[in-house]
């Protein structure tokens, strides 16, 4: 039976959505047939913007969303 599996994080912590993703992966057992992602850019809600996200950039960092479809 095919199912979806969705992960969300930000673009500074990339490194920790890619383990929360691996983790579930291995201990799931799950056979991939693909996997998607998606960057959404944020603003600040505020006209004064903080310094955030990859690079010292002045924008708040993107959400990602991660599909992951896959069989059990």
């Amino acid at each position: 039976m095919h199912q979806v599996k969705l992960f969300r994080g930000l673009e500074n912590d990339l490194p920790g959505l890619e383990k929360q993703v691996n983790k579930w992966l291995e201990e799931s057992g799950a056979r991939v047939v693909s996997i998607r992602t998606n960057m959404a850019p944020q603003s600040a809600s505020q006209p004064e913007r903080t310094i955030s996200g990859t690079g010292g950039s002045i924008w708040a960092p993107s959400d990602v969303l991660v599909m992951v479809h896959y069989e059990k």
